[in-house]
């Protein structure tokens, strides 16, 4: 991955806040506080600034903003071109903290403040009581919402990241192979450990959800649960593997299944999710409506009798699930654009055959489609 440097992402920070700014200043929102906690976490902090987890961002439309940490060592460390306030300078009371960062603003026009439309009614009724001079705004179509939509196409270094991602994953895909080949993988639980040891080792922070690995008895399950048990895997049958690493806040999302001496009717459900991803792809394409792929996919599967229990993909970033879903259900406005990361991933689940599932990550770029994950079907 290209190493940025410090002024390089001042930039591109900068460019994201600005973007933000623009669309607060037009719809009239004087500020807007996003908190990133235990009971209520908001990757955008870490969008806007940098810093990973554990913070309030308080921003005003003209451009005023800062970061109240709860580790100021890391926010220090990791934060970009932001003010840092120690989260005891005002008692670690949220909302008393919010109000006193703003007075520091020195705002002049009408003070309206508006709340992530998550926040529970106690609290919005704190923010009423601390701030009595302003308006305060927790509804749906908010500042918030526009950061989802935001974030849902990718700038340069959000691409490289998630690259690095995918590359790291595809990394680990070839050692699983090579587990399953020399028998060091024996179980479920051999299989997700190993995914836990090289994500680490190759400079990941975590996976980006609990890992999904099913052998032939719990493969039927879209997710299994527990995510993994001691049980075989891969065995004979349909085993299916769902994991994800997370490279500087940004996840990748990948699906193998291990044919083993399948059955031909297992066989049919292989080849049946093998096709849909190929019918799908090359829907994946600017200007496209997000709809089409997945009723191509979805076709697939109606020829042959069968239905998929699920969409066929959904953004990846800094969460696992983001904007848009490739729903046959999604609205028709709503279209790939260039700098979408999107899911494509097919599957089929029977409770006798057991399931398949094919996943990989979709860049959308200006003239088409770029997979960037090399997830497959591995035979045995």
């Amino acid at each position: 991955m290209k190493n940025y440097s410090q002024e390089e992402l001042k930039k591109i920070y900068k460019a994201r806040r600005q973007k933000l700014f623009a669309y607060m200043k037009e719809h009239g929102i004087t500020a807007a506080v996003f908190e990133d906690c235990e009971e209520r976490r908001d990757v955008a902090v870490r969008y806007f600034t940098g810093h990973p987890s554990d913070a309030l961002w308080i921003c005003s439309s003209d451009g005023k903003n800062a970061l109240v940490p709860w580790d100021e060592n890391l926010a220090k460390e990791r934060a970009v071109d932001v003010k840092i306030i120690p989260y005891n300078k005002y008692g670690r009371e949220n909302t008393r903290t919010v109000h006193e960062v703003l007075k520091t603003f020195k705002l002049k026009d009408k003070l309206k403040l508006e709340l992530d439309p998550s926040s529970p009614y106690p609290l919005f009724l704190e923010y009423l009581n601390e701030m009595e001079e302003w308006d305060i705004l927790c509804r749906h179509n908010s500042v918030h919402d526009f950061v989802v939509s935001m974030r849902a196409c990718k700038d340069e270094y959000e691409i490289e990241c998630t690259k690095e991602a995918a590359r790291i994953g595809d990394l680990i895909i070839d050692k699983i192979e090579q587990g399953i080949d020399d028998n060091s993988i024996k179980t479920e639980t051999d299989v997700a450990l190993l995914i836990e040891r090289e994500l680490r080792v190759h400079g990941c922070e975590r996976t980006g959800f609990d890992t999904l690995a099913a052998g032939p008895s719990r493969s039927f399950a879209i997710h299994a649960f527990p995510g993994y048990t001691s049980a075989p895997w891969p065995g004979k049958g349909l085993s299916i593997l769902d994991f994800g690493v997370v490279f500087e806040g940004y996840t990748s999302d990948t699906t193998v299944t291990v044919v083993k001496d399948a059955t031909e009717e297992q066989k049919k459900l292989v080849e049946l999710v093998k096709k849909a991803a190929e019918e799908a792809l090359p829907f994946y394409k600017p200007g496209e409506q997000i709809k089409i792929a997945a009723l191509a996919a979805d076709g697939v599967f109606e020829r042959a009798k069968r239905k998929m229990p699920h969409t066929l993909g959904h953004g990846i970033g800094l969460e696992i699930h983001e904007f848009p879903r490739v729903s046959p259900k999604q609205t028709p406005e709503v279209m790939f654009e260039p700098g979408m990361i999107v899911t494509l991933e097919p599957g089929l689940y029977d409770t006798s055959l057991g399931g398949v599932r094919l996943e990989n990550d979709v860049l959308i770029t200006e003239t088409g489609n770029e997979v960037i994950t090399h997830s497959r079907i591995i035979y045995r």
